[in-house]
């Protein structure tokens, strides 16, 4: 999507907030002891406070109001009877839809006390996600972002989960153009003002491969190990990107 006007702009800026208000909302209630399906519930109702829908559940008819992915999940994890413990790495991605226009944003956090090297992950992949941010500038090729989130996992010794990638979003939860974490020689179309899309790199400690789950929707590690993802629906405006997801106290 393009922001045509101030009409897109504050729509897409409502759904934004409401977007990074509920994702936060669910992260403080993160706690040992609560399950996911009981996480989803909490986002659920926050969402439904401030009008919104569920964007997986009304594109894709998702099991689920929230993404919540654990340890070994990457994303794309369907809330359920799974509990959460102290030391795991979690991932929540909300995305919603309000009078048609459409938000999307994730954070990844330790429960409670847990791993260094997980630790060191979650910091290094919200590094990313700036480093990203920063390239989000007018007239920049689009691989200038994969330039700077790779160089990033490059120097941590991290593997990029290169089958998730950011992308467009505004009118529909997915739409062009894709935004890969990694460089791509041949992406050089240049940004241009008003285009949405989100940023969301995905790092991992392991081999850097992830497969689907009997369930359909679940992507996880066959290795076991542990990602990170951070990400936010970012606006194009000249130098200065908008980032419509982010709000005080959050990522």
């Amino acid at each position: 999507m393009i922001v045509q006007g101030d009409k897109d702009l504050q729509g897409l800026q409502r759904i934004g907030q409401i977007c990074g208000e509920t994702l936060k909302h669910m992260l403080e209630h993160v706690e040992p002891g609560i399950t996911t399906k009981e996480l989803d519930q909490i986002g659920a109702a926050f969402l439904k406070k401030h009008g919104a829908t569920s964007a997986p559940i009304t594109a894709y008819k998702y099991p689920g109001w929230t993404c919540i992915s654990l340890n070994e999940q990457a994303a794309h994890g369907i809330p359920g009877k799974r509990v959460v413990k102290e030391g795991d790495v979690i991932n929540i991605d909300v995305s919603a839809v309000l009078e048609g226009y459409w938000g999307d944003t994730g954070a990844s956090m330790i429960v409670g006390n847990g791993d260094k090297r997980h630790a060191k992950l979650l910091q290094d992949t919200h590094k990313a996600l700036y480093a990203g941010i920063n390239e989000a500038n007018a007239g920049a090729p689009i691989n200038n972002i994969g330039r700077a989130v790779e160089k990033l996992a490059k120097k941590g010794r991290y593997r990029i989960l290169k089958q998730l990638s950011g992308h467009g979003v505004g009118r529909h939860i997915h739409e062009a153009p894709n935004i890969p974490n990694y460089y791509i020689k041949k992406m050089n179309q240049p940004l241009v003002d008003g285009l949405v899309f989100t940023i969301e790199p995905f790092f991992n400690l392991g081999r850097g491969v992830i497969v689907e789950d009997k369930d359909g929707w679940t992507l996880r590690t066959p290795d076991r190990s542990i990602s990170a993802q951070f990400e936010h629906t970012v606006i194009v405006n000249g130098d200065d990107p908008i980032l419509i997801t982010k709000v005080d106290g959050g990522h």
